[in-house]
């Protein structure tokens, strides 16, 4: 049976499976991705079924597991790096900077560096800084990495499958407090190709775009705000580098409105670089200022108080009234 409804962990997990499957030279890595199946089970049955050859549990050491898919991505592998909490990527992340993205240009174009780096990333699951963290501008302003996330269990899916088969490295970030959010996934569809956004709702009075967990946060604004009359648009971003500025180009000139919304903090956050070229690009469209709505300027609170932190419905409508106000 072609289409299924799972959650997104178990859509991800079922990706990995065909790519293993389907390829020998795909191989996943990480800690306790083996014989545990990761700490959130997406790697599970794995080892099991492709052997510890093919599904390796590493040591705690994240910059020698990103070193060493480096090298096993230039001898012809290709290997799926699973990080098991978004704060734990910075001791690889001068791999990532300085090899891992620098790679291909380095060689003029002669070499091919195909790495997969899966990041749970995001808070909401009561968890402490270095596990509810999102990291993705630190990445997106990185030249030579494609950066993805999906927002639901059929993105989940097939995003994964053509982060696996293209020849650049691409990090992966994995929504973690959507990874049993239920979803259909048809596994012989035609996916859309895997950096280009999709208004996931129409509307007419303003845009809302996001990406990974927020998408479901902003579908639910705009089901709040039709019951007052307003038609919100909803988009969802999929890729933050590269970004398709043509589709919510298109949303915005429509709606005459913009609002993004992330969960990491605004300063320097991807919602500034998408208001910045939508400025640009929309200037004689707009009908206000291009508003964001994202997480503060501070270091990731204590569980407990983590809700007042992230983007939450009544900031995001908040922010729809500023806009519709001008």
């Amino acid at each position: 049976m072609a289409v299924k409804k799972l959650p997104i962990a178990k859509a991800i997990n079922e990706s990995l499976r065909a790519a293993l499957d389907a390829d020998p030279k795909v191989l996943v890595m990480g800690e306790d991705v083996g014989k545990l199946g990761g700490v959130f089970r997406v790697t599970d049955g794995l080892q099991k079924d492709f052997g510890e050859d093919r599904v390796i549990d590493t040591p705690l050491a994240e910059s020698g597991i990103v070193g060493t898919a480096i090298g096993l991505a230039l001898r012809g592998y290709r290997p799926v790096v699973e990080i098991q909490f978004d704060g734990f990527v910075f001791p690889a992340y001068d791999q990532i900077v300085t090899q891992l993205a620098k790679m291909h240009a380095r060689a003029l174009g002669k070499i091919k560096v195909p790495v997969v780096i899966r990041i749970p990333y995001g808070g909401g699951i009561g968890a402490v800084e270095h596990h509810s963290e999102s990291p993705e501008s630190l990445f997106a302003h990185v030249a030579g990495l494609k950066v993805v996330t999906p927002s639901n269990s059929s993105d989940a899916y097939w995003m994964l499958q053509q982060a696996i088969q293209s020849d650049d490295p691409v990090i992966y970030f994995e929504p973690k407090r959507r990874y049993w959010d239920k979803g259909e996934v048809n596994t012989e569809a035609i996916p859309d190709p895997l950096h280009k956004a999709r208004a996931v709702r129409e509307g007419t009075d303003a845009t809302l775009v996001a990406y990974g967990p927020m998408v479901k946060t902003c579908l639910e604004a705009a089901a709040a705000a039709e019951e007052e009359g307003k038609s919100l648009e909803v988009v969802d971003l999929r890729s933050i580098s590269p970004l398709d500025f043509d589709t919510v180009q298109a949303s915005v000139e429509k709606t005459g409105r913009l609002i993004v919304v992330h969960e990491a903090p605004t300063f320097f956050g991807s919602g500034a670089e998408i208001a910045a070229r939508i400025t640009e690009r929309c200037f004689y469209h707009l009908e206000a200022p291009v508003l964001r709505v994202g997480g503060f300027h501070a270091p990731y609170p204590p569980a407990r108080v983590e809700e007042d932190y992230l983007p939450g419905l009544d900031r995001v409508l908040d922010a729809v009234d500023r806009s519709l106000a001008y």
